[in-house]
């Protein structure tokens, strides 16, 4: 998928992006849109501030931002979330599944409501959304951009159910890479460590000893998986099944 230069508006490309409204998200759907991307900001509870971003998005470049709402734990809200942002921009390039619940799950205490939530959004969630999606983009010739997680192949401690679902998102995108093929391409970025959780699950001591484990000694940024992600969807027409860590080389000389 290609932007021409300055496209007409009914012909520019529209990216479907899950939890979009703020962090990682957010600087997502800044990059696309700053491409020539029309983008459907999907949020579940954050909507004063994706529609703060859309207004943003907007005023740059009229109706080229819409908001969208829905829990994609119920999967029943899915395809009727894919079909209003085809009907509202009248296509559909790409989709970036971004969306994502994390916290730990030691062994011992993993609950049912624990499988619900981590498996729904990381794993489950992604896959409904590329099948309600698929039609419109073969259509398209278009592209799925999953955001996994280096802990899909070499698991954190204490996060056995995060690190399992990342890991079938992992392969879910190369099954969907040839399941979509030749008209979809279909890859991930995997994330080191960008943004800490907002919950103080890394304490900083905890921070620095995963940073220090980096090859370049730094945290990354939300614009590191953004530029990522643009490369994927925008620039890459040669590849598909393919992950792509983002990690200041941690994974590197990560123990499994």
């Amino acid at each position: 998928m290609f932007i021409a230069a300055n496209p007409s508006p009914e012909k520019a490309p529209v990216i479907l992006i899950t939890g979009a409204a703020r962090r990682v998200g957010a600087a997502i759907a800044q990059t696309l849109h700053a491409c020539g991307a029309r983008i459907a900001l999907h949020t579940r509870q954050s909507r004063t501030e994706a529609e703060m971003l859309a207004a943003q998005l907007n005023a740059q470049r009229p109706d080229s931002a819409l908001v969208v709402m829905a829990d994609l734990l119920e999967t029943s809200t899915i395809e009727p979330l894919v079909s209003r942002v085809a009907a509202h921009f009248g296509r559909l390039d790409g989709l970036v599944c971004n969306a994502s619940s994390f916290f730990p799950t030691p062994m011992g205490q993993i609950s049912e409501t624990d499988w619900h939530d981590l498996v729904g959004s990381n794993f489950k969630a992604p896959l409904f959304l590329a099948q309600a999606a698929a039609s419109y983009l073969q259509a398209a010739q278009g592209c799925i951009v999953n955001i996994t997680d280096i802990h899909a192949e070499r698991p954190l401690a204490g996060y056995p159910l995060y690190a399992a679902a990342k890991g079938a998102l992992l392969t879910l995108t190369r099954a969907l890479a040839v399941e979509l093929a030749p008209r979809v391409r279909v890859n991930a970025v995997a994330p080191g460590p960008i943004l800490w959780p907002e919950d103080g699950q890394f304490p900083a001591a905890e921070q620095q000893a995963i940073v220090q484990h980096t090859l370049l000694k730094r945290a990354g940024t939300p614009q590191d998986i953004a530029r990522t992600v643009r490369f994927l969807m925008l620039d890459a027409p040669y590849i598909t099944g393919q992950v792509i860590n983002v990690d200041g080389g941690r994974s590197a000389h990560l123990a499994t």
